[in-house]
């Protein structure tokens, strides 16, 4: 694996979560992988759990891990081709990636949609010209349309939820993806990454639920079944994805902010007992209610913890590859 973008780069997805689980019962079994290796990772945007989880990850595969944030502590860098810079921007990533290439074996870049121009967050600029310019592998922290390593921790997570039960072995399992309320518009990337990566997965009965105008873009939702009413989504589910996104069509527009879209213990009555996902930060009585997120269906700690091991499982395919390239 060379570069890690999206669920395209992963070519058995159940490999990849076995070795992740793997990384889990044994974190450090692998920690001369990363001996003398370096890997920057850049944010264009703040993190917490991802941040974190990326550093402990290298850590325990050997790597050194240098952190840089660019807006707060380095130059606006400008991307676009033939720019002429006589605004804001100081340096182009052109001239600006060939040197981190020489800096790190692995860059690893967290951007963010400006939700003001489709088209323009839709292109994945930004990644992309990193992955241009620079030469050597390139993690996305998320991107302006995906969330992978997210995504890659929700299949992990989902799959330890059932083979903890008989039942969910036994049959596929019904995965429910539902919008919720914010306060503010926010990316859809989350929201496309796990339906882009359920859908390749292709083990589960996919639903997406959200009010009308909240179409995602089909090139990711393409195989699930879309379902405006949301009690009759959560019917016989066995997993809730709870997350909010802005519009698509009307890009980056809060139409609706209806709080009853808020999933609540009546509402997961009409489940399976489901457990219920949400990649966090979360707005409690919000987005999701009190009582579910400290109740006993909730596996939202156990899925934020998850991200450490999906970091690790990546990176050492990363660095495998890198190894064989150079045999």
């Amino acid at each position: 694996m060379r570069q890690f973008i999206s669920a395209a780069d992963v070519s058995d997805i159940n490999a990849l979560a076995d070795k992740a689980l793997a990384f889990k019962k044994d974190p450090w079994k692998s920690e001369a992988l990363g001996h003398h290796k370096r890997i920057g990772c850049l944010f264009l945007n703040p993190s917490m759990r991802t941040r974190l989880s990326t550093q402990v990850a290298a850590r325990q595969l050997g790597m050194e891990c240098i952190i840089f944030n660019i807006t707060s502590e380095g130059w606006a860098l400008e991307f676009e081709d033939e720019a002429i810079m006589s605004g804001n921007t100081v340096e182009h990533v052109r001239d600006a990636a060939p040197v981190l290439a020489r800096y790190f074996d692995i860059l690893a870049i967290r951007t963010f949609p400006g939700l003001k121009n489709r088209e323009e967050d839709y292109s994945e600029l930004y990644i992309n010209q990193f992955i241009r310019f620079a030469g050597i592998p390139v993690l996305s922290l998320e991107s302006s349309t995906l969330h992978p390593l997210q995504s890659l921790t929700d299949i992990i997570t989902i799959r330890e939820c059932i083979h903890e039960n008989p039942e969910l072995v036994r049959r596929r399992p019904r995965i429910v993806l539902t919008w919720a309320p914010h306060v503010k518009p926010l990316p859809q990337c989350v929201a496309n990454s796990f339906a882009q990566w359920v859908n390749a997965w292709g083990a589960a009965d996919f639903v997406i639920t959200h009010p009308e105008d909240y179409e995602l873009d089909e090139q990711f939702t393409r195989g699930a079944t879309i379902i405006h009413d949301q009690d009759e989504a959560l019917k016989d589910a066995d997993f809730v994805y709870v997350k909010n996104w802005s519009t698509f069509r009307d890009y980056g527009k809060i139409y609706c902010n209806d709080p009853g879209w808020m999933l609540t213990g009546e509402k997961l009555a009409h489940t399976r007992q489901a457990k219920v996902m949400h990649c966090l930060p979360v707005r409690r009585n919000v987005e999701l209610s009190d009582e579910i997120l400290d109740g006993s269906n909730s596996i939202i700690t156990q899925q934020a913890s998850n991200r450490v091991w999906a970091a690790q499982a990546v990176l050492s395919e990363m660095l495998e590859a890198m190894t064989i390239t150079k045999r």
